[in-house]
Formats: C-alpha cells, structure tokens, sequence
C-alpha cells in the first residue's frame, strides 16, 4: 500500500507515520502545497496513492482545498470512485461545518484527534483495505 501523511504538526506526522509504516511506503507533507505536489508526482510515476490521511488545518492550502484539487485531478485522470485514492480527513476540529465541508469534497473518511491505532485502522479496513489487527 501507498500512503501519503499529510500533517503539519511534526509530532502527530510521527505518530501517523510509525502507525502506517508497517502498511506499506509512506510518505509525509507538512502543508497543502506538498500535498498536491507529491500526488502529481505518484501520478506522473504511474504510482498513485492508495491512502492518503489528510489534516484540514495546515499552512498554505489547507486539506479541504487539497482535497478539492486531488479530487479535481483523479477526475482528469478519468478515475472512478472506486479507483481514486481513499482519503480520510484528520483534524482536531469536529464541528458540523469541517465535516459537512469535507463530505462535500468527496472524502471518504473523517478522524478527530487524537487518533488511536485502532480506530485509525478500522477506518483504513472500512475502505477494502485488508490490514492486521
């Protein structure tokens, strides 16, 4: 599995990233920008990502816009729901509007921290991901 860890908090991108290390190559972005950049380059490589886990609240572009333009370019690239990259929104900030914001981006998944291990992977598994216990 690919997975891209999109954070800008230092400590909780390296928990995420102890977390999903044993799944697969992951990759980490500390703002909006990086985001997008490293999704085009897994594309330009022809190696999308499978997961991608994505904080609202970061510098530059924050993850609903990063969101939108990942979204924006699956859809260029002709993928289908099924298809494009599972993403699941990770935030501190669970009020209504962040989640109704992020469902209307087409996420597929929404945490509030602080994340356990396990429901970050039952939220990963409710997406076909077959992962250990």
């Amino acid at each position: 599995m690919k997975i891209l860890i999109a954070e800008d908090d230092f400590v909780s991108r390296k928990i995420l990233n102890t977390q999903l290390t044993p799944l697969g190559k992951v990759d980490c972005a500390a703002n909006g920008n990086e985001v997008f950049i490293a999704v085009k380059m897994a594309f330009e490589e022809n190696q999308p990502y499978d997961l991608i886990c994505l904080d609202i609240m970061m510098p530059e572009v924050d993850g609903i816009m990063a969101l939108k333009k990942i979204r924006q370019l699956e859809a260029q690239k002709g993928l289908s729901p099924e298809t494009r990259s599972k993403i699941i929104m990770i935030t501190a900030l669970s009020d209504k509007n962040h989640v109704m914001a992020a469902a209307q981006a087409n996420c597929d998944g929404f945490l509030v921290k602080p994340i356990e291990k396990k429901r970050l992977f039952d939220e990963i598994r409710k997406h076909g991901f077959d992962i250990p216990e």
